[in-house]
């Protein structure tokens, strides 16, 4: 979501419930996104307050390394269909949280769920809990969908994901969780888990913004945004309206990313036409022929994998080529440094930076800087650095790279360009996301009945913060 076109939406009238919200608590609009600020990886975060080099979703696409062959979460329907469809949909909906997660971080349903709280989720792609959950068979599009998905899932207690699975029967459908109907349904599903008393803690999921922001661009939000908030009164409404709502409830509002206008395409693929590509095996059974790279576009956001193993020369060459192309603003990769380092290219200009130094960022962390910090357009107030155009940008890069599942070079695309998916895919003429920049990653986040009683608590508020709140919010109410 775009912060300024929830406040258009709110000043229009068309978002009564999110501007209550806004006029009772606390907000900020320049909460950082993950990089790459795509929703896998926000997803994650928001679920388990911790970056991916903890939590170790990589990417909408990214390459498996030790099962040799492509994770895809359903980038465009052309992705999937090079993937195969099935397979995309068994990586979204199962091996994302029963495998690609890591077992070490906790989502916030896990600690809730051991805290003996009443734990709820509507359809949110990170929804690892404590609970089994059966595949829904109680209509007939579960019915046709359990005859594909028929394994039981570790989630939440009240688990409403996608029409999949259901904890109890309700009269809330999802059109198996198609575009444009997710919100009414999580909207049905959190009026009726408020009417039974049914939850401590709901992850209300409202994804609907997002599809309609990709196909009609980010200045087209309030219309979606008026969908959202209507799911959002719904569930208020269901205890007694806002106020008596929030007389026995707390609320924290996000959004994963922002959205930018996508005006041309980079096309990934012409880049390496020369090189060998490992290409997408649909079919389980199919062996992957060797090659030299793999190659996972991002949205507004690239990965790439040399599948060589230390090879430097190799990686420097993957470098240059991204760096050539048209609409590629920044690229990134590890560099050999014994204490971590990363190295960052515009062009020929270059900044390293690694942990440990006497700079700190807005959240106090230190780092050691060389190179040309006009690179990251970074503004220096003593040892303190910051970027508008980039916030937060050495902890997010940082934890890109240093993710396991990564790719070892990464590109960020220019405002206005968005790379190629695998099936040819793009949003030119509506928005996207994925890059560094604060077009894509400065998100909203608004709290009421809980968290710090001003925004300036934090001199940079993340993603990372929504988890702490929560897990905060729970502990202070038993302490």
């Amino acid at each position: 979501m775009k912060p300024a076109m929830l406040h258009r939406a709110v000043a229009e009238g068309r978002a009564p419930a999110f501007g209550a919200l806004l006029e009772r608590g606390i907000h900020v609009d320049d909460c950082a996104s993950a990089f790459p600020s795509v929703t896998p990886i926000c997803a994650a975060t928001i679920a388990t307050g911790s970056w991916q080099d903890r939590h170790n979703i990589p990417g909408m696409t990214w390459y498996h390394r030790e099962q040799g062959r492509y994770v895809e979460y359903g980038t465009s329907f052309r992705a999937s269909q090079a993937f195969g469809f099935k397979r995309s949909l068994t990586d979204t909906i199962y091996n994302m949280n029963g495998e690609h997660l890591a077992a070490r971080v906790e989502t916030l349903f896990e600690t809730f769920d051991d805290a003996d709280l009443r734990t709820a989720a509507t359809t949110f792609l990170i929804y690892r809990g404590r609970h089994e959950q059966q595949p829904a068979d109680d209509n007939a599009l579960a019915r046709i969908a359990s005859a594909v998905f028929r394994h039981p899932v570790k989630g939440p207690r009240e688990l409403f994901y996608a029409d999949l699975f259901a904890t109890r029967p309700t009269a809330c459908r999802s059109q198996l969780g198609l575009r444009g109907n997710r919100d009414q349904h999580s909207g049905c599903v959190g009026e009726h888990l408020v009417q039974q008393d049914l939850f401590d803690f709901l992850l209300l999921s409202l994804p609907d913004n997002d599809s309609h922001s990709h196909r009609r661009g980010p200045d087209a939000q309030v219309e979606s945004l008026a969908v959202a908030d209507s799911a959002m009164a719904r569930v208020m409404d269901a205890g007694g309206g806002v106020d008596a709502f929030l007389e026995t409830h707390a609320v924290i509002v996000c959004s994963d990313h922002s959205q930018s206008e996508v005006k041309a395409t980079i096309d990934l693929f012409e880049a390496f036409e020369d090189w060998s590509v490992q290409q997408p095996t649909p079919n389980r059974r199919s062996p992957a022929t060797p090659a030299e790279l793999a190659v996972c576009p991002n949205s507004r956001a690239a990965q790439v994998y040399p599948l060589k193993r230390g090879e430097t020369r190799l990686v420097r060459r993957v470098e240059r080529a991204l760096a050539d192309l048209d609409g590629v603003e920044l690229t990134m990769r590890r560099t050999d440094h014994p204490d971590g380092e990363i190295s960052v290219r515009r062009g020929d200009a270059e900044l390293r930076f690694g942990p440990g130094g006497r700079a700190r960022d807005l959240r106090g962390r230190a780092w050691r800087i060389e190179g040309d910090q006009d690179v990251l357009r970074l503004d220096r107030d003593g040892d303190t650095v910051q970027s508008d155009d980039y916030p937060d940008a050495f902890a997010r890069i940082w934890a890109g790279l240093r993710c396991r599942a990564a790719g070892d070079v990464f590109a960020s695309a220019e405002p206005g360009y968005e790379f190629l998916d695998w099936g040819g895919g793009h949003h030119v003429g509506g928005g996207s996301h994925g890059s560094l920049h604060a077009v894509d990653s400065n998100a909203s986040l608004l709290w009421c009945g809980t968290g710090p009683a001003e925004a300036s608590a934090r001199a940079q508020w993340t993603l990372t913060d929504i988890a702490v709140m929560a897990r905060e919010h729970f502990a202070s109410q038993r302490g």
